[in-house]
């Protein structure tokens, strides 16, 4: 699926997926992947249903969704890149994501976030906090 806008592009393409530089920003300047192995970041976007966000053809933006494709979905490596912020692609990101069929068929859809509950909002997303049905175990902190 592809989405045009101006001089943005949307793509749910993997092929068109730059690995290094989404590697870059995860174990760099993510909060959530700090030190990443990029053998991991590989896999990951393998078993996912990724979405890329491209300036000219040059990848600034990245999300994927980790599903079943027919039950359950979690958004997860939401980002765009420093430089391009503040122009609304992070909205227009979530537009595309929300537009797929497969997410519109989804029972569940969820995420974790720290900083961006006002964007997940707009889409419908709300705090789970003392939701006694969801559980979840943390292994391990860090990579």
């Amino acid at each position: 699926m592809e989405k045009q806008i101006g001089d943005y592009s949307f793509s749910t393409d993997k092929k068109k997926l730059n690995i290094n530089y989404i590697h870059q920003y995860l174990s760099v300047e993510s909060y959530w992947a700090k030190n990443i192995p990029i053998e991991i970041v590989k896999t990951s976007i393998e078993g996912s249903l990724c979405f890329g966000v491209y300036y000219q053809g040059k990848q600034i933006g990245f999300a994927r969704v980790i599903t079943d494709y027919a039950t359950f979905g979690y958004l997860a490596d939401v980002f765009i890149d420093k430089n391009y912020r503040g122009k609304g692609l992070s909205k227009e990101l979530m537009k595309f994501i929300m537009e797929q069929e497969v997410i519109k068929k989804l029972r569940r859809f969820m995420l974790a976030t720290l900083d961006a509950h006002r964007l997940y909002a707009q889409f419908g997303f709300e705090s789970q906090e003392g939701n006694k049905r969801l559980m979840g175990v943390k292994f391990f902190e860090e990579y």
